[in-house]
Formats: structure tokens, sequence, C-alpha cells
């Protein structure tokens, strides 16, 4: 299983989910392009416990938390589509974005044609505020125009009708909701860890 984790937006709790991802199949982690830095793996590394992921490097690391065409520039570096190779591994995957799925890398291609040009499955990120719905549709009608299989959303936040109109616009699953906690420790991301893994097992019966 090769997982593509992208959001509706940047900052929408999408390293979180991918750490929870992470702990709940002990998959391996991938984050192609970084901006800035502390780096999302160096968060992943930080926040799951078991000791069977394997954490692979970027295959960009750029120093400006901004855009990563933008980012790229101020480096002089070039980012091409064809040299972000997925790690192979035995083991699930677990690859992460940067930002929404329109984020540019260059001039031409955007984040989400990582997933697109490896024909991998999506989860989608949401956190819930207001106008939150559009651009989670939005960003759902993009994946199909793509022709990008959805697996499922995760909730970062609550709200029962927020969640429901984008479940029956979607046509896909609630694989997760993530309440607002005080702190981000590696016992949270266990605990909905725990509850994700009941989630696909009650799925598959």
């Amino acid at each position: 299983m090769k997982i593509f984790v992208t959001a509706i937006g940047t900052d929408c709790g999408k390293t979180l989910a991918s750490a929870i991802l992470v702990e709940a199949f002990k998959a391996d982690y991938w984050k192609p392009i970084q901006a800035g830095s502390p780096g999302d793996s160096d968060t992943v590394r930080a926040l799951i416990s078991n000791r069977e992921t394997i954490i692979y490097p970027e295959a960009y690391y750029l120093k400006s938390p901004e855009s990563p065409h933008s980012a790229a520039k101020k480096e002089n570096i070039k980012i091409y589509l064809e040299k972000i190779i997925i790690p192979k591994t035995a083991n699930d995957l677990i690859i992460e974005g940067a930002g929404g799925v329109l984020v540019p890398l260059n001039d031409h291609e955007y984040v989400i044609d990582i997933a697109w040009k490896n024909k991998l499955p999506v989860v989608l990120v949401s956190n819930i505020y207001l106008g939150s719905i559009n651009h989670t549709l939005l960003t759902i009608e993009e994946l199909k125009r793509r022709g990008l299989v959805l697996k499922g959303i995760i909730f970062n936040g609550e709200n029962a009708e927020t969640e429901d109109i984008i479940l029956k616009k979607a046509a896909c699953p609630c694989i997760l909701r993530i309440k607002k906690e005080e702190s981000i420790t590696p016992e949270i991301v266990t605990k909905y860890a725990s509850l994700l893994r009941k989630e696909v097992i009650n799925d598959n019966d």
C-alpha cells in the first residue's frame, strides 16, 4: 500500500495525519519536498512510537518556508518531477505532499502531479473552518479531474453539518476525525492510530 496524503491547504494537519497513518500501519514515511525547517520528517519521527518505520530522505529540502517553486528559485534550484522517485520498500509507504494540491513545483507542475505520475491513491485532510466546505470540494474536483482515487477524508476538527455535506458530495468515507487537542504528543498519535486501525477493520468486515 502506498498512500499520498494531501490537504485542502497549508497548516491543515497533514503531518499529524501522516504520523497517525504511519503509526497505525507501521508504515514507512516519505516527504518528497520540504520547504523550511524543522522538517516534517523530524516531526513524524518524534511523534511515532513503533520501531519498524523507515523515514526516507526528501528528494528536495529547501530552506525557505514558502511555496516550493519560490523557495527553489531563491536557492537557484530547479525542481524536476522526474527526479522525485518513490523509495523502494516492501513496507507500506505514506507519502506526504506539501501544502494543497495545486502548490506549484515549477512553472508547469504541481504537488499533486507526484500522485498523478505514480497513480497513487489519495487521503485528503480537511480541517474545519468557515470556508472549508468550498476548499474541500474544489480539491476533490481537482482529484477527480486527474483521475485520482480518493480513499477517504480525515477531518481535523469537528462540525457535523460540514462533514455531512462534504461526504455526500465526495462519495468517499471519513476514515478519521481528529478532535482539537491541547497538545500533540506520541500518546495522542497512538490513540488516533488505534482508532484508525479499528475503522479500517470494521470497513473490511
